[in-house]
């Protein structure tokens, strides 16, 4: 009997969740021609046609979807294989992909990753910095071992190690014309709040975190990063929601920005990892090392 190769059920899951030949090529870093190849040799070794292709879509049949998710089982558990073998090792001694958001990376990185290699010789660390549902989906197909971002988020199968609290800040321009200012109380306006894009995760954190009810005060601006969000609130195109890891970073200095705490507001900064990974004790003592690293 043959059997699918490791490489044609990564390909698959990717074009499943890419929905995509080109990008889902891309992202396995492989051109469409051989791509396409592999998915095909995949539907003969399975005897059933996975996808229906049109010139502009790509439908996944019912067989496509039973295959999809048994795949992405069977890479997870190819994983944990691996993970076993670690495990006898010592703890951080070997590879480690780490999953990190755009909202983390830049502010706690510097703080801990060279502490981190100094203090574990052998770890061979790799880094993927993306959106918390890229990363999610790399780490239930195994391509990433362990996340660092910002809780909560609706994640199966997984188990979490708790960091910090992470509070967020009114920002706004010294002379803003968005702030209504009320003796001690400060209000914001229509159109006045800038958020990042749908697909972040910090934009969800701000709107239930910072009580953003009122949907009229939000803008129709969006931005891709801080930094955007930053040089935004500079040019008084609106006010927005700060980390307040991001408070002592290069993006604030020097810039005639105010900050004020919001009452009870923040978002949690944590690990996540496949439930029941072998490298749990692992993840935590990272953890632990984190968390003693980044004051």
């Amino acid at each position: 009997m043959n059997y699918p190769t490791i490489k044609q059920l990564r390909y698959f899951i990717a074009l499943v969740e890419k929905n995509h030949f080109g990008q889902a090529a891309a992202s396995c870093f492989v051109s469409q021609s051989a791509f396409s190849v592999a998915i095909k040799e995949l539907e003969i070794t399975l005897n059933g046609q996975l996808v229906d292709r049109t010139n502009k879509s790509v439908t996944v049949t019912t067989l496509g979807r039973e295959v999809y998710s048994q795949a992405k089982i069977v890479i997870t558990e190819l994983s944990e294989l691996v993970n076993i073998s670690q495990g006898n090792k010592e703890p951080l001694s070997s590879k480690l992909s780490l999953g990190i958001i755009p909202t983390i990376a830049p502010f706690l990185l510097s703080k801990f990753i060279f502490k981190l290699q100094d203090s574990y010789k052998n770890l061979e660390l790799f880094l993927n910095e993306d959106i918390t549902q890229n990363l999610y989906n790399k780490l239930i197909r195994g391509d990433l071992d362990v996340l660092l971002i910002a809780l909560p988020y609706a994640l199966k199968n997984v188990e979490t190690y708790s960091l910090f609290r992470d509070k967020f800040y009114l920002t706004y321009s010294e002379s803003s014309k968005w702030i209504d200012k009320k003796g001690k109380s400060t209000k914001v306006t229509d159109d006045s709040i800038l958020l990042l894009e749908d697909g972040h995760c910090m934009r969800d954190h701000t709107l239930s975190a910072c009580k953003v009810k009122n949907q009229n005060t939000i803008s129709h601006y969006t931005a891709s990063s801080i930094l955007t969000l930053i040089e935004m609130v500079k040019i008084d195109v609106g006010v927005t929601y700060l980390p307040e890891m991001s408070l002592k970073s290069f993006m604030l200095k020097n810039t005639n920005l105010i900050t004020q705490p919001v009452d009870n507001a923040y978002r949690d900064i944590g690990l996540v990892w496949r439930k029941g990974s072998s490298r749990a004790k692992e993840f935590k003592l990272l953890g632990q090392f984190i968390k003693n690293n980044i004051c």
